[in-house]
């Protein structure tokens, strides 16, 4: 895998948000390679495994392997793992990291009792004691504590210092062209390392009205070669086009809104026929019988 230092350059790409395909042991690193085989045969090359891999719910014993498969990939492929969410989940994955070579990892948003200073401590306590840079999560605006203010400008202090070196934004809005949020962010720090957090629904808004450089996506794991040609339309400021290759995932994102992005990725990559993924780990359940079966219709147009 990828382990020389990441550049503001290199957030102008899609990132793949991948499932973890498990069986009854853990983890199955056969699945799971076919998943990355996938993506990378229709042109993806980076990978962010964090929410729809449950990575809230890894013991660390599969943390530490998860690393040890995502090492083994080749230096074509840049793999993100996520740590935390919690300090002390943080520091007991330290000894791990500094096992491996990865030139960045992905805070997981941390919903536990937190202020901006106090994460600006243990974040940069984190950094200080991996060597390794973090990519912020903003999932909601209280991520950083009930002081928007304070938390954009703690954020801003990390990224100037060199603890944050990209920022995934991923707060949802009624219509995503409308959000002082992201204003405040923008005005604070390098829009080239903030990229879109939410998959096709409001990537083409991110990256035509506010220039971020990239995206995230969960459904582009099925659809990979529709949400590069995507990507590459937006690039090519062809942002009709692009609109129109966007509504082939909004059924499945739809789906995902309404049952959970992770567990719906879980089925539809499975449906896809892409890799065999098995249960969902504890604390989240399997989709019932009535929702998987509305899966299939919505995974076929990114099939095409």
């Amino acid at each position: 895998m990828r382990t020389n230092p990441i550049q503001p350059e290199d957030w102008q790409a899609v990132f793949p948000v991948p499932p973890l395909a498990r069986n009854s042991q853990g983890p199955c690193w056969s699945e799971n390679q076919k998943i990355v085989n996938f993506m990378r045969k229709n042109g993806l090359t980076r990978f962010l495994y964090g929410g729809n891999a449950f990575l809230y719910h890894l013991p660390l014993h599969e943390f530490e392997d998860l690393l040890g498969w995502l090492s083994g990939q080749d230096d074509s492929l840049w793999c993100i793992p996520s740590v935390g969410p919690s300090y002390g989940r943080l520091i007991d994955q330290v000894a791990i990291l500094k096992k491996f070579s990865f030139p960045c990892v992905m805070h997981l948003p941390c919903g536990d009792p937190r202020d901006a200073a106090g994460l600006e401590r243990g974040l940069s306590d984190f950094v200080q004691r991996t060597g390794i840079p973090l990519i912020l999560y903003l999932k909601e605006e209280s991520n950083f504590g009930g002081d928007r203010g304070a938390g954009l400008d703690a954020v801003a202090r990390m990224a100037k210092s060199g603890v944050c070196i990209g920022i995934k934004y991923a707060v949802v809005r009624e219509d995503p062209a409308v959000d002082p949020y992201l204003d405040g962010l923008l005005q604070r720090v390098d829009r080239r390392i903030v990229f879109s957090g939410m998959g096709e629904r409001p990537a083409i808004v991110h990256l035509q009205k506010f220039r971020l450089p990239g995206y995230t996506t969960g459904s582009g794991c099925i659809g990979a070669a529709q949400t590069q040609r995507i990507f590459t339309l937006c690039q090519e400021k062809r942002w009709n086009e692009a609109n129109v290759l966007r509504e082939q995932f909004l059924p499945l994102e739809d789906l995902r809104d309404a049952w959970g992005p992770a567990r719906v990725l879980h089925a539809a990559t499975e449906a896809a026929g892409i890799a065999k993924l098995g249960e969902v780990p504890p604390f989240v359940s399997d989709l019932a019988p009535e929702t998987r079966s509305l899966v299939p219709a919505a995974v076929a147009p990114l099939l095409g």
